[in-house]
């Protein structure tokens, strides 16, 4: 069976790869969970599509990692709000796809989740907490997120 990547699969491919698998594999495991399509004409066309937005998150090189680490570093203050307890925990958990948004909505650039390092799992609990980015192997960007009460 002839598919498209369309996210991150161990050990089979990267986003926008054409692969080829059993039939099994790809009905039961990865079109369901929406992690390939089916390649077709139309199919190519996505592909792009979803290259383009992966090189538009890639950091190129050195100097481009340096140059976000800078407009990270250079936020006067990322804040996140969320719905509490009365004690100051969270209902949920403040995770890397949302911290990621709130590095946007603070005037930031566009940041790959899976490059952010959060103090623990996931945070639980309103305050300021220390951030890392790892945009780079040599570069790491290091900023405070506000979580504060909605």
């Amino acid at each position: 069976m002839k598919l498209i990547l369309t996210a991150d699969v161990d050990n089979l491919g990267a986003p926008g790869d054409s692969v080829e698998v059993k039939d099994g594999y790809g009905r039961n495991y990865l079109l369901p969970r929406g992690l390939a399509i089916v390649a077709s004409r139309g199919a190519q066309k996505q592909v792009e599509g979803i290259r383009r937005a992966q090189d538009a998150r890639k950091v190129r090189d050195l100097d481009h990692a340096n140059e976000l680490k800078q407009a990270i570093e250079g936020l006067e203050s990322v804040s996140l709000s969320v719905k509490t307890a009365g004690t100051g925990k969270l209902f949920g958990s403040v995770t890397q796809a949302d911290v990621a948004a709130a590095i946007k909505s603070a005037g930031g650039p566009v940041i790959d989740k899976r490059s952010i390092e959060l103090p623990k799992s996931h945070i639980k609990s309103t305050g300021k907490h220390g951030i890392v980015v790892h945009l780079h192997p040599d570069v790491a960007a290091k900023f405070d997120l506000e979580v504060a009460a909605n």
